[in-house]
């Protein structure tokens, strides 16, 4: 009888995000043409069975034959979907010949949070992870409390992922975080691009892996149930002073009952959807940009004014971003703002931008720099 449904689905969501990290770890460690294959090589093609029984362990190449044994991390913060995550890991990681440890980030901002760490790291070690290690930090105020402490978080996996050589981090994001971050960049107002949710790979080389953006907390949750995973509930999910919580609370909920089931999974598809025309768009503009920039650099305002508007204000925001603007503190409106000096240009005087970045008109160029 093989593994409860729940249980069945996280682990095969890990495996193939597992199978995507270990191609593209012997894609840049490739073992010379001839040598024997090593034993992971061999259960990437075993592993997909599922479900049924597990492979069959294949002979061990000769240690100097095989590529060094790639780590993979999972960042645990002890709520249901990340032990879930982390069990799934466990199981499946061994099989691939990849070490799997586990880090947890104490943000320090309730009582007795660093006593509860220590807790998920025992809860780590058990499962077999290894390494298993909590990180406080200090989260700051810049951007608001959550972002602050996303900030701090994504700065301590960081600098784990580094300090302990992981090729890859995992995240315990679903669907339904999925959704909800959909939700607030429609609110925001801030384009497509935020309109495209969370990505299943992003930062610094593809560092973060998102195995669960497919599946529902539910699931998550009842695998952690069927296993007999003890989890915590952070009380800051629940909290209406935070608007992400807010909209877990009462928003979600409330289009679901004017719109019936299944809005969940209608806004995880939007979120792709979004993201494959961001991604085409962006495309597109880092192409044009060359094109629109005269011999010494400068943006030439009437070659921008010929391109589409959603092509012409990508290569606007990316040069305030190399210019020193924060990219999450420069909104549409700056753009926009900005993009008038082009479309809209009766004399008016330089536009300020986050980080002391100033946008003006002169002669014809668009000049973006420190003010």
């Amino acid at each position: 009888m093989g593994p409860h449904p729940a249980v069945a689905a996280i682990r095969l969501a890990v495996r193939r995000v597992l199978h995507d990290i270990l191609t593209e770890h012997n894609r840049t460690t490739a073992v010379p043409t001839g040598a024997p294959r090593a034993a992971h090589d061999t259960a990437l093609e075993t592993s997909y069975a599922l479900p049924g029984p597990p492979p069959r362990e294949p002979l061990h190449a000769a240690p100097h034959e095989r590529p060094p044994s790639p780590l993979v991390l999972v960042a645990c913060s002890g709520g249901a979907d990340s032990m879930a995550l982390a069990s799934a890991l466990a199981f499946e990681a061994p099989k691939l010949g990849i070490r799997a440890g586990g880090i947890t980030v104490d943000h320090g901002l309730q009582p007795g949070s660093d006593l509860r760490a220590d807790e998920v790291v025992q809860r780590l070690r058990e499962l077999g992870l290894d390494p298993a290690e909590s990180i406080a930090v200090t989260v700051g105020r810049t951007g608001g409390p959550e972002a602050a402490a996303r900030d701090a978080r994504y700065a301590a996996l960081d600098a784990a992922a580094v300090r302990h050589g992981a090729v890859a981090v995992l995240l315990g994001h679903t669907r339904d975080d999925q959704a909800e971050t959909v939700l607030l960049g429609l609110a925001r107002g801030s384009g497509i691009r935020s309109l495209s949710g969370m990505a299943a790979v992003s930062g610094a080389g593809g560092r973060y892996r998102r195995p669960f953006l497919g599946l529902d907390r539910q699931t998550a949750r009842k695998a952690c149930m069927v296993q007999s995973l003890p989890v915590w509930d952070d009380p800051h999910n629940s909290d209406p002073a935070y608007t992400r919580s807010r909209l877990r609370q009462e928003g979600l909920p409330a289009l679901e009952k004017a719109l019936g089931k299944g809005v969940v999974e209608a806004l995880a598809r939007t979120a792709q959807l979004s993201r494959d025309d961001a991604d085409a768009l962006d495309a597109w503009a880092s192409q044009a940009e060359a094109a629109v920039r005269d011999a010494t650099g400068l943006l030439e305002c009437a070659k921008l004014y010929a391109l589409p508007p959603a092509v012409r204000r990508r290569i606007l925001r990316r040069a305030a971003i190399e210019a020193g603007a924060p990219a999450g503190s420069l909104f549409a409106r700056h753009i926009e703002e900005v993009d008038r000096l082009i479309t809209g240009w009766r004399g008016q005087g330089a536009i300020n931008l986050p980080g002391k970045v100033v946008a003006q008109r002169q002669g014809g160029r668009l000049v973006i720099r420190q003010g």
